[in-house]
């Protein structure tokens, strides 16, 4: 089986994808109006993120970050960083490195999800 898409309860979805498209890379690949499916730059990953207003919406600033996060790639992680901080981000910590070379930070993004930038040394995919 092959995973189809990811989707997030979220409170704005419609800003929250704006966010995502103009600072993370993402691009729209469909909505309805109510869900937004947002393609990763090669198309091969798609998040959904909607707003069902029968059900909470999580409250992902208060999680753990490692609970639930977002991982993107990164060439340059203290400069995508520091762009992504000033579009309104929030760090969870300082940048750090593994044992093995790759590299992570971890951000909240405006509406409190976290967000890993990731460099490994050894791609997953």
């Amino acid at each position: 089986m092959k995973i189809e898409h990811i989707a997030l309860n979220v409170e704005d979805p419609a800003a929250m994808a704006k966010w995502h498209c103009e600072n993370l890379g993402m691009n729209i690949a469909s909505t309805n109006g109510i869900a937004w499916f947002l393609a990763d730059d090669e198309g091969h990953t798609i998040l959904e993120i909607y707003n069902n207003p029968d059900n909470p919406v999580p409250d992902y600033a208060s999680m753990n970050p490692l609970v639930l996060h977002l991982a993107f790639v990164s060439e340059d992680i203290n400069a995508d960083r520091g762009r992504l901080l000033e579009a309104g981000c929030t760090s969870c910590g300082e940048p750090t490195k593994g044992p093995n070379g790759d590299a992570f930070a971890m951000l909240r993004d405006p509406w409190g999800l976290a967000l890993q930038l990731v460099n490994r040394s050894k791609p997953l995919v």
